[in-house]
């Protein structure tokens, strides 16, 4: 053999080598790429939690049925809030939902800025309207709506729901939970009705469903238009599999996908999240629907915990 042809057939084999080798090298940067995005999405989801309004900071609800309703800290409220005066105002809810406070002089509570007298109190609707908070100092207090109920929130930045609150558990980040769907939509979208942690109904509108496989065997998600999320048009699904009510929520564990491309779209089940119904019984939220209850364990996302009082 000459040298030529030796210094051919070394190249070839480095060639040959550096073909088998690249790709590995390249997989293996993606994933520790992969699961550092992760990281940085779970320590995001965490600031917002222990943010002074997020959800950790609530400390008092309730519904709100037709009636008159003297509120205030002090025993012999109609309406006994967890913190602030002892005589806020009387509350007035008339018979179509709509709310008027009456403010007690003195109290220290404003509302936009002012000190708090007659008013009417507009409640919060997700992704549609932005409630009338009575601010009590740190704390406030202010109406909501989810489809027909009416119901009331007391905010409490120092709560000590927050203060002690240590994090949340995940599963191990696993590429293979990052699947790639097709996006199936329908010709007009399809009206449905969630319901809610506490049994009350929740309108909401499906444009399509996703399909996927795992493990041989093919799924399907339903996923609901996140109103909060518009004009982007995010998609949000709700669903249980077998792990729900073991490791992960019972109710649900949520889940947000970008807008479909192509006829495809993501769902990156590490990014599974608990509701805010499992971080604080002071909110309302919707559950999975029959048709998202995966017969799958899905060994992603988060983990339920029980968290200190």
């Amino acid at each position: 053999m000459t040298m030529r042809m030796g210094l051919v057939l070394l190249l070839a084999l480095l060639l040959l080598s550096g073909c088998d080798t690249a790709p590995d090298a390249s997989t293996a940067m993606n994933a520790r790429q992969y699961a550092r995005d992760v990281e940085q999405w779970r320590a995001q989801r965490l600031a917002r939690l222990r943010a002074g309004d997020g959800w950790l900071s609530y400390i008092g609800s309730g519904r709100l049925r037709p009636g008159s309703y003297r509120l205030g800290s002090a025993p012999g409220n109609d309406l006994l809030l967890p913190a602030g005066p002892a005589q806020l105002g009387l509350l007035e809810v008339d018979a179509n939902g709509n709310a008027r406070i009456d403010g007690k002089p003195g109290s220290g509570a404003t509302l936009n800025g002012h000190p708090l007298r007659q008013a009417e109190l507009r409640p919060g609707v997700a992704g549609m309207q932005e409630a009338s908070r009575i601010r009590l100092g740190t704390s406030e207090f202010y109406l909501v709506r989810m489809g027909s109920v009416l119901g009331w929130r007391f905010r409490d930045p120092g709560s000590a729901r927050r203060r002690n609150f240590q994090g949340i558990e995940h599963f191990p980040v696993d590429r293979r939970w990052q699947v790639q769907a097709r996006w199936q939509p329908y010709a007009q979208a399809r009206q449905a009705v969630l319901l809610t942690s506490i049994g009350t109904p929740l309108p909401a509108q499906v444009p399509g469903e996703a399909v996927f496989e795992m493990d041989g065997r093919t799924f399907r998600l339903q996923p609901v238009l996140d109103k909060e999320a518009l004009p982007s048009r995010q998609l949000f699904f709700l669903f249980s599999d077998r792990t729900s009510g073991r490791e992960t929520y019972g109710g649900a564990r949520y889940l947000y996908a970008a807008e479909p491309r192509d006829g495809k779209l993501v769902l990156d089940f590490n990014r599974a999240e608990n509701p805010p119904c499992a971080l604080t019984p002071h909110v309302v939220c919707p559950i999975a629907p029959a048709v998202n209850r995966l017969d799958l364990a899905v060994t992603a996302g988060e983990k339920f915990q029980y968290l200190p009082q």
